[in-house]
């Protein structure tokens, strides 16, 4: 079995009957890079949030198992799940200054995790920390883990959830979006570090992103989503050489190319809309007209 899979998963809105996921399956392979890509609202995050125990309290799973390491998350009491979690699975999100406590000192923010949930002590918990600093390019981690968020540039607190996600050695890593708020400098940096930690440490990696170049550099397979279900799973190579399904070859031909920066953008066309939203109401047993 894969490190990561998930099984049929559906999710909605607690009393609504439209569905954020509809019955999503896909998997990540020990050191694999699996992208998640699609268009704002496809349900991306959702995923992410549904594997790490973080679901917004409105949203329930309706169905589906999410299996991490041989065991089935959404079967145990949820202090077990938490437990598992903690211990194998971390998230980088999106925004470093909201998801870093502006109130505390960098270094606790690493520390916290392991010395309460693999129970190290602080001492063994500081040297880790300082240690990832340093592997993610910090210059004087010592000074960095008594700073606080504020004090310090957007790249640099990129790097510093970076560090916190590998401090605990998991073996899955969520990456949702973790350069949306960098400028297009910084990206191109922490998406090589993110590659490099991942390939060093051996670590499995869901990569969330709308950006099809980001996919073709750093991932190994991708899963397509629409409207909060998979309409194409892929490795990446074959994905780009010939996408199967209508939807992706838009999204293809609506990317920018680099090498035309004048040229006009290609929009997805109505047809390929009217058709995907089709699949999708017959998966919610809707009639579509």
């Amino acid at each position: 079995m894969p490190f990561l899979q998930v099984s049929n998963l559906s999710l909605r809105i607690i009393g609504e009957t439209p569905r954020l996921l509809r019955s999503v399956s896909l998997s990540v392979g020990a050191g694999e890079v699996r992208a998640l890509v699609g268009e704002s609202g496809a349900g991306k995050s959702m995923i992410g949030k549904a594997i790490l125990g973080i679901l917004p309290r409105a949203v329930e799973v309706v169905e589906g198992e999410v299996w991490l390491d041989g065991q089935n998350l959404l079967a145990m009491p949820p202090m077990a799940r938490r437990r598992i979690i903690g211990a194998k699975a971390a998230l980088i999100p999106q925004d470093p200054l909201t998801a870093l406590n502006p109130s505390r000192r960098i270094g606790p923010q690493i520390t916290d995790r392991l010395v309460h949930i693999l129970g190290w002590d602080r001492a063994r918990a500081e040297s880790r920390a300082l240690a990832l600093l340093e592997e993610v390019q910090i210059t004087d981690p010592a000074r960095v883990m008594r700073a606080y968020p504020h004090e310090l540039s957007g790249g640099m607190r990129q790097r510093i959830l970076i560090a916190s996600a590998f401090a605990a050695e998991p073996k899955l890593i969520v990456a949702d979006e973790p350069t949306t708020a960098l400028d297009v400098t910084v990206q191109k940096q922490i998406l090589r570090l993110i590659k490099g930690m991942q390939e060093r440490h051996g670590t499995a990696l869901l990569f969330v992103t709308h950006d099809l170049g980001v996919v073709s550099k750093v991932c190994q397979s991708l899963s397509v989503l629409y409207a909060g279900m998979v309409v194409e799973d892929a490795p990446v190579r074959d994905f780009f050489a010939a996408p199967r399904h209508a939807y992706s070859r838009a999204l293809l031909a609506a990317t920018p190319k680099y090498t035309d920066p004048e040229g006009s953008l290609t929009p997805v066309p109505q047809t390929v809309m009217d058709a995907v939203r089709a699949e999708v109401a017959a998966a919610d047993g809707v009639w579509h007209g």
